[in-house]
């Protein structure tokens, strides 16, 4: 009991001695800084206010420019039905019932270029079509002809016979600048006067998806909402100028997920004129096989950079070959225009025509070397291309990628119109196509004029017609 007290009592003395040492160290002694530690702490998010007026991009003057000069076109086309041989004793021999055939209605949309109705839309909206109207946005109507399409970048041109229309101008697409805001205008789910807005994502995208052999993609792509009915439509810039014609979307549900892609204008207005002035377009080659320089390409060539375009392989007396391109440069230039990959080279070697001269300049042992290159066209000289023309009696237009697709063919023509002359007299009738003519493929109409004028003594011609029936014929040449 001693000891419990004699513990109590130390206990208490020591903590009495303690309160008086803090007492006095706080009195007399220097106070120490405090440190407060701050904890981060995760981001909260709140409404601010709306910012002030006049802090984005005013599209309302672009938008009520565009809106009337943008149309929506409906067309009708013929699927399915047999071929007929015109004698219903031979159809039913060979097995060609006739079938009813079956209209299919389509929709897009096309873009005024002038105030007397050529109209620029898509060439996947008026393919195969029979009829084609155009509604305008005051809902008048006019039946519309088509004055020329360009399967390889996706472009045709429509006339209607119509006075003080409405228009866009064409821009200049290689000013174009990445975020810069465009507005997309036209007619998605038949929903007349359509106009969303986004930005410029990305320039010279090649989507691979053109099955034309001759095919140019350097696709504008943007975040403005396009959809299906959309294809033919106007995409302009702040000042209402025409900048591309919308022509695709990426999708896996076949609406718009997040991106859209244009026919940018500078290759959109050539092709308009050629078609306009010529029939069809005058295509301008280097005569190169190409591909994008990757990181293998820039380590075997000793490359600073990873870009440009690898020249592949170079064409026997092509306009590069000519010029002194050879196989291994690498071209980084066209004129004044850099060229950074396959699609900026085609845009720009696209602006161009058979003929005209341009400056290219390339890497090799990398150095750089300037070339003066006389561009030529696919027969490999400067002359005009024209297909509307009349050989052995025979008038022909191009096959669209459907009917390549049904006949399961890669290349030919079909006979139009057939009138007195030799191709009649062998036989041929109005429908057939003509896919080789002396073992030779056959794309266009100056490729079978060649090779008639080039045969001596007997022509042998293959084709198809159109309810699959392969024939061949044999005349002479006088």
């Amino acid at each position: 009991m001693k000891k419990l007290g004699r513990f109590t009592t130390t206990f208490l003395l020591v903590v009495a001695g303690a309160f008086v040492a803090v007492w006095t160290y706080s009195k007399f002694f220097d106070k120490p800084d405090v440190v407060t530690v701050k904890e981060e702490q995760p981001i909260k998010y709140a409404s601010l206010s709306a910012p002030a007026k006049g802090t984005l991009p005013d599209l309302t003057f672009a938008a009520e420019k565009s809106i009337h000069a943008v149309v929506h076109i409906a067309t009708q086309s013929i699927r399915g039905g047999n071929w007929s041989t015109g004698n219903p004793f031979y159809d039913q021999l060979f097995g060609m019932q006739h079938q009813q055939p079956q209209i299919a209605q389509g929709f897009g949309s096309g873009v005024i270029l002038s105030d007397d109705g050529y109209i620029v839309t898509n060439n996947h909206v008026v393919e195969d079509a029979e009829n084609i109207k155009v509604i305008l946005n005051d809902n008048r109507e006019f039946e519309a002809r088509v004055i020329g399409t360009d399967p390889s970048t996706d472009i045709a041109l429509l006339k209607i016979e119509a006075e003080d229309l409405p228009y866009l101008t064409f821009g200049n697409s290689d000013e174009l600048k990445l975020g810069e805001w465009v507005l997309a205008v036209g007619n998605p789910f038949n929903l007349t006067s359509t106009v969303t807005a986004g930005i410029i994502s990305a320039r010279g995208r090649n989507l691979r998806m053109n099955q034309d052999r001759m095919a140019i993609e350097s696709y504008l792509q943007t975040d403005a909402a396009v959809n299906p009915g959309n294809s033919g439509g106007a995409l302009v810039n702040q000042r209402g100028e025409l900048v591309g014609i919308n022509s695709a979307i990426a999708s896996r549900t076949g609406s718009y997920t997040g991106y859209s892609f244009a026919v940018p204008a500078t290759i959109a207005k050539k092709v308009v004129n050629d078609l306009k002035e010529f029939g069809e377009v005058q295509r301008a080659l280097l005569g190169v096989n190409i591909t994008d320089v990757n990181a293998e390409i820039a380590e075997k060539l000793d490359l600073d950079n990873v870009e440009g375009v690898y020249v592949a392989a170079v064409t026997d007396n092509g306009a590069a070959n000519d010029a002194g391109i050879e196989e291994e440069d690498v071209i980084i230039r066209v004129n004044n225009s850099e060229i950074k990959n396959t699609a900026e080279l085609q845009e720009s070697i696209s602006q161009y025509r058979p003929g005209d001269d341009v400056e290219i300049t390339v890497l090799r042992d990398n150095k750089k070397k300037l070339f003066s290159v006389t561009l030529r066209n696919k027969h490999g000289d400067t002359q005009v291309v024209r297909d509307n023309v009349i050989v052995l009696g025979a008038e022909f237009k191009k096959l669209s990628n459907r009917d390549k697709q049904d006949l399961e063919i890669s290349n030919g023509i079909k006979i139009s119109k057939l009138e007195k002359g030799k191709l009649k007299e062998a036989g041929l009738k109005k429908g057939f196509v003509i896919t080789f003519v002396n073992k030779k493929p056959i794309f266009d109409v100056n490729d079978f004029k060649r090779e008639i004028e080039n045969a001596t003594g007997g022509v042998l011609v293959e084709g198809v017609y159109p309810n699959g029936e392969l024939a061949y014929y044999v005349f002479g040449i006088d």
